[in-house]
């Protein structure tokens, strides 16, 4: 392993933040082919050795990988008193903190999902942690509690319509969703399945 300048080496937490962030860097610039042991021990100044005994598998990294970046970006779910501000700014937050990362990370991913027979969902699933609510359950639930809402069941794809189209958008546009068709999903779309207006 190198050490860093000044002659300190890294241990522990240090090691794995420097080498999970040199995984990134090496998925973005050169695809799910490029990202190997030896690429990624390169980047991060370390050797193979130390990355094997972290992560015996390559795909173990590249979940480790993903689920530090996902961790370090969450989103913010608005509470405003209001469905359709909620909504609209759920969106707008997560189209400013992820529309880059999921346009670059779904161009270099495409060889992973191949050659382990998965797909985005499967992926998304296990980034998630179990005990995680989903941002528009959240919002639905709390304008339910402010009456909005009659408290009746809903398809959970019916609840999670938004943030589906949103990512439709960007993986279509690969840029991030502008204003005018955030606040179309939320009011042309989503609002009247719900029966609110």
């Amino acid at each position: 392993m190198n050490p860093k300048p000044g002659g300190s080496r890294r241990r522990g937490p240090e090691l794995e933040a420097a080498i999970l962030d040199a995984a990134w860097a090496v998925l973005l610039e050169y695809g799910y082919p490029g990202f190997t042991y030896e690429a990624v021990a390169a980047r991060a100044g370390t050797s193979r050795p130390v990355l094997y005994r972290r992560w015996p598998r390559h795909q173990d990294l590249l979940l480790a990988t993903l689920t530090r970046v996902w961790s370090s970006q969450p989103i913010t779910v608005p509470d405003t008193g209001s469905l359709r501000d909620d909504a609209i700014g759920f969106l707008r937050n997560a189209d400013a903190g992820r529309a880059r990362t999921l346009t670059l990370f779904s161009v270099q991913i495409l060889d992973y999902f191949s050659d382990t027979g998965t797909s985005f969902a499967d992926l998304r699933e296990s980034l998630h942690r179990p005990d995680d609510i989903p941002p528009f359950e959240q919002i639905v639930a709390r304008a339910v509690e402010r009456g909005e809402l009659p408290d009746v069941a809903r398809p959970p794809r019916v609840v999670s319509l938004p943030i589906d189209l949103l990512r439709h958008e960007v993986f279509m546009t690969m840029r991030p969703v502008p204003d005018p068709a955030i606040a179309e999903i939320v009011d042309d779309v989503w609002l009247p399945l719900l029966g609110t207006s």
